[in-house]
């Protein structure tokens, strides 16, 4: 591991928390820990809470993209350099960011964009999607089915769709979020989302079948 490398890294997980030990003290002990697709609170809970679902986002995020380049049983990860680095930069950041969000939401106590979050997850979609396929077959990151597993150029056609779907998935997204009322987006936004987990899953299997026959 390169620990100069690191450091950003670090530096970008610790800002969530930091803004929260600023904000502290201006916390009353029951907040607000979920909203609606609205933007209505819906749920609350005691401000501690707020610390763990901090680590969830930013925390277990850069962890768990630490560590699994060295429990991949065949390297295959290690073997991506730079671009596996960029993917977890990119991951780290933007669950920092969405811990800052959603920490100001809470001492706010209100979303005043709800368009917001599913705007950044449509972008983060089409970031993904250009990632796609430069990720190596592995058990941990990328459409891992049964089918992509066994063989390398179900892999590869199946994370190459994926790419293409997945950018223009994200920018459908990004689009209607700018363009269309709260409840339409909602809608719009899970729609698009199972096509984007579901299309790769049976194309994988497709692809299976016909090296079979």
């Amino acid at each position: 591991m390169n620990i100069k490398r690191e450091i950003p890294l670090l530096i970008v997980v610790l800002i969530p928390f930091v803004y929260l030990a600023y904000i502290w003290n201006s916390l009353p002990e029951t907040v607000p820990i979920h909203w609606n697709y609205k933007g209505e609170i819906d749920d609350w809970g005691n401000k501690s809470s707020l610390i763990f679902l901090t680590f969830l986002l930013s925390g277990l995020t850069y962890i768990l993209f630490t560590v699994i380049p060295f429990i991949d049983p065949k390297k295959r990860i290690q073997a991506m350099g730079k671009k596996y680095d960029n993917l977890k930069f990119l991951m780290v950041l933007f669950m920092s960011a969405l811990a800052v969000f959603i920490i100001y939401s809470v001492k706010e106590q209100s979303i005043t964009n709800p368009s917001f979050i599913i705007l950044a997850i449509g972008l983060l979609f089409m970031l993904l999607g250009n990632y796609m396929k430069t990720i190596k077959a592995n058990y941990f990151i990328g459409i891992r089915t049964p089918w992509t597993l066994e063989h390398e150029s179900v892999w590869k056609s199946t994370h190459k769709l994926a790419g293409e779907i997945w950018f223009i998935g994200g920018l459908a997204i990004v689009i209607s979020s700018l363009t269309t009322s709260k409840d339409f987006n909602g809608v719009f936004f899970i729609s698009v989302t199972v096509l984007l987990a579901l299309i790769p899953v049976v194309y994988s299997y497709l692809e299976y079948r016909k090296l079979k026959k």
